[in-house]
């Protein structure tokens, strides 16, 4: 899956390229789970089983210390 962002065709939006954990499972909607895409400057977030809901976008530094915060409490 190509995970780089691009520009819409004739836009200045950027074109959402969501990816999921391999670690997620099957998609059997048996699995709760976040979707993840990337742009230059920020990180968006929306639920993989509602994916037309609300999201959060973050900023680099912000996803970075989100995740050092996980892997630090993974192993604490």
């Amino acid at each position: 899956m190509d995970r780089v962002p691009r520009l819409a065709p004739g836009s200045e939006a950027w074109v959402m390229q969501w990816f999921k954990s391999s670690y997620s499972g099957a998609d059997d909607g048996d699995h709760d789970c976040v979707e993840v895409a990337v742009t230059p400057k920020t990180i968006h977030v929306r639920d993989s089983k509602h994916t037309d809901g609300d999201r959060l976008t973050v900023t680099r530094e912000e996803w970075t210390a989100f995740l050092g915060s996980r892997l630090a409490w993974a192993h604490g």
